[in-house]
């Protein structure tokens, strides 16, 4: 019974405020790579600046100590990025304030044996993974370290030897109370769920071997092609159940977050995958690499569906190595090069394809898109952030820079844009503060 003290009036002003409060927490954090984890990419937030340079709306940007390519993901008033040292043989996760950039942690591990990467992969490409208690990062060949958000360690797991010409990038995802990771990619690839507050295992899934003799790629009649997914796993909801979902050579693949039983798959992707699944409008869509194959599918099946919940599928398709977005209908996506596509999600059609150059040399990407309102933004190696409208007639928006190289996904929070760099990371916002560059 509510007390007569409290009327109505008050008791919605209490109620609203309240969620309010939660809804503000919420968007101030971004606690994995792509922000929450259902593949979709989605800033909640709005205000966000679209107009920058290196010395407009910068609120602070410190020097990293080495190159990398990860993430930040931010929780509250801390971000947590992953770095390599590489003469010192280190594999990090730093901790900075989120106010200043300064640097309130550092941890990590020396690891001197030799592995594998591509000469612009440095080691540490997989961004962390937060929920508030914990941070989870996965270091490939030196193993998976769990840290509280003071640095403590809490546990780590040796997952064996990591080995793939390419090194890797697959991060880590948090949901109820597993970890997933998949280490790989390479001979012996696994995705593993494992007990976030003990490290231990839950369930395993081995990648299988498979015949790539029919390839039709990039490496088309080569099956010494390079081989390998480096998609990161995400977690969406389908015909009332939870799914796992990731994409693996030539196979989607879906799996009881709880279990790992495999609940479906659906056949149609080449055998080289750079791309994570994007999800929108109950259709997940995944992009192969190298002139690979691109399919849609609908999740919420049951065994092999290739035939039944495929939507379409294209091969040898344009996509690039950074993940797209889902809007309205559309998928949008970059083909790692200054090419911007639109398609029909329900049929795979190309509604426009058109070249955005930026301002840098560099017009190339790894990077990965962010849907912010009817925005995306997308950026390249140049250091150039390239804004345009998800809209089915294409619409630049604007083009921003910070003048230095980069391979990294944006991260946002509270109203501010988290930009790595292979020299720094930036802080961008549009409130009135003071520029901090050291």
């Amino acid at each position: 019974m509510i007390s007569p003290r409290f009327s109505p009036i008050l008791l919605t002003i209490l109620v609203t405020g309240s969620l309010f409060s939660s809804i503000c927490v919420e968007a101030a954090n971004w606690p994995s790579w792509r922000g929450p984890n259902d593949g979709s990419s989605k800033v909640q937030e709005v205000g966000l600046p679209d107009r920058w340079s290196v010395t407009n709306n910068v609120k602070w940007r410190i020097d990293l100590p080495d190159r990398g390519n990860s993430t930040p993901v931010i929780w509250g008033d801390k971000i947590f990025v992953t770095q390599a040292i590489e003469a010192e043989k280190r594999r990090t996760l730093m901790c900075l304030n989120k106010r200043d950039g300064k640097v309130l942690w550092q941890q990590g591990v020396v690891y001197d044996k030799a592995e594998q990467t591509h000469k612009d992969n440095p080691y540490c490409a997989a961004s962390p993974v937060v929920d508030g208690e914990r941070v989870i990062v996965t270091h490939g060949s030196a193993g998976v370290f769990c840290y509280d958000l003071n640095g403590k360690e809490l546990w780590r797991r040796d997952l064996g030897a990591q080995a793939h010409e390419w090194g890797n990038a697959s991060s880590p995802v948090l949901h109820g109370d597993a970890v997933f990771i998949f280490h790989g990619p390479g001979k012996g690839a696994f995705l593993v769920a494992m007990d976030k507050k003990t490290g231990k295992d839950v369930w395993r899934f081995n990648e299988p071997e498979l015949d790539f003799s029919d390839r039709v790629d990039g490496f088309k009649g080569k099956a010494d092609g390079i081989v390998g997914t480096f998609s990161t796993p995400i977690v969406i909801k389908a015909n009332g159940r939870e799914e796992l979902v990731m994409s693996f050579p030539k196979y989607v693949r879906a799996f009881d977050p709880k279990t790992g039983k495999e609940l479906w798959r659906c056949d149609g992707l080449n055998p080289l995958v750079y791309t994570s699944l994007i999800y929108g409008d109950g259709v997940l869509v995944a992009m192969g690499g190298f002139f690979g194959n691109s399919l849609a599918v609908k999740p919420g099946g049951n065994g092999d569906v290739t035939a039944t919940h495929r939507l379409w599928h294209t091969v040898r398709d344009k996509g690039g190595i950074g993940t797209g977005v889902i809007k309205d209908g559309h998928i949008y996506y970059h083909n790692s090069g200054s090419l911007f596509a639109c398609l029909d999600l329900q049929t795979g059609k190309v509604l426009w394809e058109e070249r955005a150059q930026g301002v840098g040399a560099k017009a190339s990407t790894w990077a990965s898109m962010l849907l912010v309102g009817d925005d995306i933004y997308m950026p390249n190696q140049s250091g150039d952030v390239v804004i345009i409208k998800a809209n089915p007639k294409f619409q630049l928006v604007g083009v921003n820079t910070v003048k230095e190289y980069s391979n990294s996904t944006l991260a946002v929070s509270d109203g501010e844009i988290f930009f790595r760099t292979w020299k720094g990371l930036w802080c961008i916002s549009a409130k009135k503060e003071t520029v901090s560059i050291r």
